[in-house]
Order: structure tokens, then sequence, then C-alpha cells
């Protein structure tokens, strides 16, 4: 075990803590947090339109469509906010203006992916005459062009800067005034560059990327067991060798994983039964089902901890408590520690492993629903899980029986390492 922690801390750890700080992957991660109010607060909304009560849907019934708005324009448009946040993040990198960087990718993003319509002919009472957008085309599905085409304007833009192919102002123009002038040259370039791909030479960066990446797409965040169970490892994993998991993880996964909750939320808002939308393995389901208070499913072992013969244990568990309940496990991972503790981070990587495979198994044959929305990661673990499934109570038993199976896979590990940290107490003791 410990040559295999030397071998991972020499081999792994650099080459994975290079990716996580990378520029662009940190830049892409940063923009694509940043739209999390949006779709939290579109979820809301979501939940509201499926309320599983007669009398009250029957009261929101009429005002259906007025109600669907936040939803259209939060998670419907989702690609247009990243972009925007992808490319401000890139540009404060680099110490560029950073709102300008994201109106250029805005712009960039727009023409690359949207063709306007012409209506000639009203029809009355359906469409007035002129041009009109398909806001489905700014929807989860083109992320990935929102990612590249911010990325290039980005560069694109800051190039001309450092190669002075700007336009410059005299001394004592207001700054706004001066950057909009620097970016004059910039902007047409951009506006040229991405409307000769997509008009000119008829290409489609959003769809291309999208074949291209959507079979890899179905294996890390659709119905794949295997690629489910590789995600829950490595982050696990991750953990345990001291990395935060997701950080290292995300800037892989995190656009998977929103367009995939998108498409669930997208498909559920136009009538498609909760058991039948098109992806499991959202992150969602990870939240509610598996990291049951936190990742590692550390909440049984706060539970276990509270009733230990250690005084440090104890006192840990009662430290651990309030946070677990709403899924923060920083004081256990690093408290207890699990990390690089083989005792402990075998079960923190094994328990997590068979709550997957339960819950996958539950979720196909029907027992729970998919995932319908995307709720704050500090809700408790039960409650989340049952608003999430369009109100399936079977979802938050699940959450339950998971919590049983996390409890009785860490107890003989713990016992171990209780035994440990006894022995540890009692000779400080004897020193004292």
């Amino acid at each position: 075990m410990d040559k295999l922690v030397e071998l991972l801390e020499s081999k792994v750890l650099p080459i994975a803590t290079k990716i996580g700080s990378q520029r662009h992957m940190t830049a892409i991660r940063k923009g694509i947090i940043a739209t999390l109010p949006l779709t939290i607060v579109g979820s809301f909304f979501t939940i509201l339109l499926n309320i599983p009560i007669d009398s009250v849907a029957a009261i929101i019934e009429p005002y259906k469509s007025i109600l669907d708005v936040p939803f259209r324009f939060t998670v419907g448009i989702l690609s247009l906010y990243a972009t925007f946040g992808i490319s401000s993040s890139l540009a404060k990198s680099y110490k560029m203006d950073s709102m300008t960087s994201g109106l250029l990718a805005v712009l960039a993003f727009l023409i690359s992916t949207v063709v306007p319509t012409q209506v000639l002919d009203p029809v009355d009472k359906v469409i007035e005459a002129g041009r009109y957008i398909n806001i489905a085309s700014l929807s989860s599905a083109s992320l990935f062009g929102a990612i590249v085409t911010s990325i290039i304007s980005v560069e694109i833009y800051r190039f001309m800067k450092e190669k002075n192919i700007t336009i410059k102002m005299p001394e004592g123009v207001p700054p706004e005034v001066s950057n909009s002038f620097v970016a004059l040259l910039p902007t047409a370039v951009i506006i040229l560059f991405f409307w000769t791909i997509r008009y000119v030479l008829g290409f489609d960066i959003s769809s291309f990327l999208s074949t291209i990446l959507m079979p890899l797409k179905g294996v890390l965040a659709g119905n794949s067991l295997f690629g489910g169970l590789l995600t829950v490892f490595l982050i696990t994993f991750f953990w345990v060798l001291g990395i935060h998991g997701p950080a290292i993880m995300g800037p892989v996964i995190r656009p998977f994983w929103d367009i995939s909750i998108a498409e669930n939320m997208d498909a559920f808002q136009a009538g498609t039964n909760a058991h039948q939308l098109p992806n499991i393995f959202t992150e969602q389901f990870l939240k509610w089902f598996v990291w049951i208070g936190g990742a590692g499913a550390t909440l049984s072992l706060v539970v276990l901890f509270l009733f230990s013969k250690s005084e440090y244990l104890r006192s840990l568990g009662k430290l651990s408590l309030l946070p677990g309940l709403f899924n923060i496990n920083e004081p256990i991972i690093f408290g207890a520690p699990i990390v690089m503790n083989p005792i402990l981070g075998l079960p923190f990587i094994l328990a997590p492993l068979v709550t997957t495979t339960l819950s996958y198994i539950l979720t196909v044959t029907n027992v729970v629903p998919m995932m319908t929305a995307r709720l704050p990661f500090t809700v408790i673990s039960p409650i989340a899980a049952w608003i999430s499934t369009n109100w399936s109570i079977m979802a938050g038993i699940l959450v339950i029986i998971n919590f049983f199976i996390s409890l009785a896979i860490y107890y003989p590990f713990f016992k171990v390492f209780e035994k440990q940290q006894l022995a540890r107490e009692q000779e400080a003791a004897e020193m004292n």
C-alpha cells in the first residue's frame, strides 16, 4: 500500500494537479459553476409546475405557460450564460477586460450556433412577420460549442492586444471608452472568423463537437453503469490521496453533468415520464443517492464516530454531524483523517461503489425515477432525492437504505481504526 501511495504521489498527483490548475480548464470550471444559481432557480419552477397534489395542480394549470418562462430563460439558454462566464474567467486570468471579452465570446457563440429564421407571412394569433431565433440552440446541447468559442474568441482578443493590432486612443480618454476602441478590430476579426466558419464554410461547431463528444458523455454521465462507477471511483480515489476529487474531475465531467441534468429537465418539462428521462448518471444522482453526507458517503462514518469509545473520534463525530447533514464532509475527511489512511480510505471508496450499483439497478427497473431537478448541494439527502425525482417516496427511502448499507460497510473498518485510536490515547495518557 505504501509503495502504491508513493507511486501515485510521484506520478499521478503532479499530472492531476497540473490538469486541475491549467488556465483554460480552470476558466471552464469557474464559468460553468457561475451558472449554478440560474439552474437551481430554474429547477424550482420545474418543481412548482409538477407538485403532485391535484388541488395545487388545478390552481397552477392556467398559469403554466407563464410559469415556464423562468425555466426557459435559465436552464433553456444555459450555454449562453456559460459562454460569458467562461470567457470572463479566462480574460481575468490574463488580466484583460473581462466585460469586453465576455461580450465578444457571446457574439462569437451566437454567430456560430444560431441561424435566424425569417418569417415573411404572419400567421394570425401564432407568429408575426420578422426574424426569430430558436432558443433551443442556446441550451445545454451547445455547451461544448460555448466552451470552444469562448476560448477562441478570448485568445484572438489577447493575441491582437499583445501584437498591438488595435486602435489606441489618446491619453486622458476614460478607460471604458478606450477599452471599447481597443476592442473594435478584434470584434471585426471575431465576427468574420466565426461568420466564415458558420455561413461560408457551413460548419456548425456545436453540432460537430456534440457528435464527437456525446459518446463520452453517454459513458460518464448517461446510462452506463461502468461510466458511473468509474466516476465514483476516481472522485473518491483522489480524495483519499488528499486531492479535491471534484476539482480534478470537474473540468472533464462537469460539462457532461450539466448537459445531462438539463436534458432531463427539458424532457420532463415536455411531459416525459420521470422514469423515462434520457440520463441516469447526473450529478444529482450521485449527490442524493451516493454522496450521503458528502463524497464517500461519510455521514454513516460520522454516526459511528458519535458512539465511539474513543474520546477524539466521539468529539470529531459531534463536530462533523451538522456539516455532514448538509453534505459538507471536509471536517471528517481531514480530521479523522481519511486522507492517506488505508483503513478508512478503503470503505470511503467501496461504499459509494456499492450504493451506486444498487441505485442504478433500482432506477433501470423503474423502482425510483430519474432526476428531474437541480437543487443546492446542502439540502438534506432524503428530502432532496424526494423532491428531485418528481416527489418519489421511494427515492427518499433509497437514500435511507444506502445510508445503512454504507454504515455496514464502514463498521468493521471503523472498529479497526477505533482500536488504533484507543491505543494511541492510552499511550498518550500513560506518557502524561
